[in-house]
């Protein structure tokens, strides 16, 4: 059975995607095939939307509707505290458990020599002109806790202390609640709240 090019492109296309196999490339585009045109032109009119519909925020790095961000621009966050995380998925699930009401810095991946991923790579230096504003009184290492995020969270702690000699900023890194190995974005509310209760200092 020959299979029409149009198929093979979209599997192909699919296939790119993180954690997408063959097989599960295949089913999709089939289930898709499946569907009423009027559904398949509103999925692409939103993958077509998805990039031009969005914006990196230039102070923060989060992903939004505006730059900066609505959460940079929001004057009743406390901008004595910035949370670090790896992606913008990490803020989404601080937020919908409402702990938390500081601001944000998205590095956008974490320090993984295997996957050639060095500081240089990350929004790391861009962190830097934050901290200089005495305002910020403390940095919340929120990267996974496993060996990646473990070696991102050393890597910030080292440069931050060799920059900064300020004694009233406190660097912590969040605690209990989250298991080793385990990604932000997968925890529940209650346990993202029991890590940023329990984070200690760094």
């Amino acid at each position: 059975m020959r299979v029409p090019r149009a198929v093979i492109r979209l599997i192909e296309s699919f296939e790119r995607l993180p954690g997408i196999g063959p097989k599960t490339a295949q089913r999709l585009v089939f289930y898709l095939l499946h569907n009423p045109q009027k559904e398949l032109d509103s999925f692409a009119e939103s993958l077509i939307r998805l990039k031009k519909d969005t914006k990196e925020c230039s102070i923060c790095f989060n992903v939004g509707e505006q730059n900066p961000c609505e959460i940079c621009i929001d004057r009743d966050r406390d901008e004595d505290k910035i949370c670090i995380v790896e992606q913008p998925l990490d803020i989404l699930a601080i937020e919908k458990g409402g702990f938390y009401k500081g601001l944000y810095h998205v590095l956008h991946g974490a320090i993984s020599p295997l996957n050639n991923i060095g500081p240089e790579e990350l929004h790391i230096d861009d962190l830097l002109p934050r901290i200089r504003d005495n305002k910020v009184k403390e940095l919340i290492l929120a990267t996974n806790p496993n060996m990646e995020g473990e070696a991102t969270a050393m890597y910030i702690k080292k440069i931050i202390k060799e920059k900064f000699k300020r004694k009233n900023l406190k660097i912590s890194r969040i605690g209990r609640g989250l298991p080793i190995g385990a990604d932000l974005e997968y925890a529940d509310e209650v346990t993202l709240n029991r890590a940023f209760e329990g984070r200690r200092k760094f």
